[in-house]
């Protein structure tokens, strides 16, 4: 009701200035422990373990300044970033627009941030207060790097020591010529540069898990490509997928800018391609679903179609922050519902 009532205020406002303004009352706000999720919803992916499976996907907390009070809000994960090794600003804005008819986001972003080493030292401390949750960092490219890989490379050394996991962000569409590191050559030599990088910077310690982020506009010879690739690399999970460039019917007036597409209009496409990727796959590799997930019944809907977790963002913005409070308690009601034990138990039960 809260949310309900600050919302036409919140929408009044440019959106990105919205968006930091959030930001800064999050990390203003005095919380609590985390809400304990219900039993049945814990879960274990590359080793870690998951209060819930229901996590903060990257670009809502691009600085890495609020992992711990998303935990505090009820989510099993937050993943931050995206994170570049140099700080840079980004596309030129406006940048962001609310496709409030279709429940929707466009962003152009780019990659803002302030830069691994200034994110470095925050989150260091951040994952004191953490609790039981798990803290992803997303890493990427600079957009005017000489060598791409190279900047992956410095951000595995960088972030490992500081990350439950690390996500391999090679499919934003508002970096030119990022998500040509998804063909099949390149992804090759990007991973197998990424995943010695990681070893090395174990040593005998524990080595980060590593999940690689697709996008959802793939021909069906580039997800074999993936699997292929991700299989013989060891990676540990696919998050399936990215925002979108297409443009499924939109009512909103924004609808033509240019950039990534979140939000509901995404839900069918990103629901497809996770099922495509557990078909190829055999289930083999572990996968992750994003894209349109704004309630209880989305996000069993991807665990039924093969993810073993889930990622939110742009719902939040259409249904205020304790959205996923409820989502956790829905979840939980339907898997018990439905005669499972757990969430694993229920992991692509759609193909069988």
């Amino acid at each position: 009701m809260l949310y309900d009532l600050a919302r036409p205020f919140i929408f009044s406002l440019d959106a990105e200035k919205a968006h930091g303004l959030t930001i800064a009352g999050l990390k203003a706000l005095p919380l609590g422990p985390a809400p304990k999720s219900d039993p049945i919803l814990a879960t274990t992916l590359a080793g870690l373990n998951f209060p819930n499976p229901i996590g903060m996907a990257p670009g809502f907390d691009k600085n890495g300044e609020v992992p711990d009070t998303l935990i505090r809000m009820g989510f099993g994960f937050a993943e931050v970033g995206t994170l570049t090794p140099l700080p840079q600003p980004g596309n030129p804005k406006p940048r962001i627009f609310r496709l409030a008819k279709d429940k929707a986001v466009i962003n152009r972003l780019g990659f803002n941030n302030d830069g691994q080493e200034t994110a470095a030292p925050r989150l260091k401390r951040m994952r004191n207060r953490m609790g039981n949750g798990v803290l992803g960092i997303n890493i990427g490219a600079n957009k005017n790097s000489d060598d791409r890989i190279a900047d992956y490379v410095i951000g595995v050394r960088n972030m490992a020591p500081l990350a439950d996991y690390l996500t391999i962000n090679i499919s934003s569409p508002n970096t030119p010529g990022l998500r040509a590191l998804q063909d099949k050559g390149a992804l090759e030599e990007l991973l197998a540069a990424v995943m010695e990088t990681r070893d090395t910077v174990a040593g005998s310690a524990r080595k980060v898990p590593v999940f690689l982020k697709v996008a959802p506009d793939l021909e069906p010879a580039d997800i074999d490509d993936i699997v292929d690739v991700t299989v013989k690399q060891n990676i540990d999970a696919l998050i399936v997928s990215n925002t979108t460039i297409t443009r499924p019917s939109l009512r909103s007036a924004s609808k033509d800018e240019t950039g990534g597409l979140s939000g509901a209009p995404l839900k069918d496409l990103a629901l497809q391609r996770l099922k495509d990727f557990y078909a190829v796959s055999g289930g083999k590799i572990p996968l992750i679903g994003v894209g349109g997930i704004a309630n209880a019944d989305d996000a069993y809907e991807r665990i039924k179609a093969g993810a073993s977790l889930v990622q939110l963002y742009t719902a939040m913005i259409y249904e205020g922050p304790l959205m996923v409070r409820s989502m956790s308690c829905g979840l939980a009601r339907l898997l018990k519902r439905d005669g499972f034990s757990s969430v694993a138990d229920a992991v692509g039960c759609a193909h069988k």
